[in-house]
């Protein structure tokens, strides 16, 4: 069914008047569509991850590499979704740097970029996952279908703000 603002009314999950752009830890939760169970299954007490699940598993850890201002916790891939603690440190421009040319008044800027906050975060991970899948399904000649649901669940600073 297409969308209709007149009945259809997506209210935001997210904590009103919140930053979630503040240093701190956030316990992250995200979903598969429909609660699909794509990344394995649950054996006894062990958790064993199919080749999607081992995307889902090495994307994560990938994260730290990409985002400067990003600290890994604990995580856990689970059937149908993920559960992840991150860390944010200073969202401060990063990459800034001055250059004064030789040249009298000449003054060349790099360009200078905030660091990401944790919905990009999220989003880049929700695309690089949902891309690397589908490239699986693909070479099994399967249609995979939407990933993950629309959004995530996130608590924020539950680890660090103590006021």
């Amino acid at each position: 069914m297409k969308y209709n603002p007149l009945i259809h009314h997506r209210r935001s999950i997210r904590l009103k008047g919140y930053d979630y752009s503040k240093t701190g830890a956030y316990f992250i939760t995200i979903c598969c569509e429909n609660r699909i169970h794509r990344f394995g299954k649950v054996a006894g007490d062990e958790m064993i991850l199919n080749k999607s699940g081992t995307i889902a598993y090495n994307e994560w850890i990938n994260l730290a590499d990409r985002f400067p201002n990003f600290e890994l916790d604990v995580f856990q891939i689970m059937p149908n979704h993920m559960h992840g603690i991150i860390v944010l440190s200073d969202r401060t421009t990063v990459g800034a740097t001055l250059e004064v040319a030789q040249e009298k008044d000449k003054i060349k800027m790099a360009t200078a970029r905030v660091a990401p906050a944790i919905a990009e975060i999220v989003g880049a991970y929700k695309s690089i996952v949902s891309n690397a899948c589908l490239q699986l399904f693909k070479s099994h000649n399967k249609i995979m279908g939407k990933l993950w649901q629309r959004n995530y669940y996130s608590i924020g600073r539950c680890l660090t703000d103590r006021n």
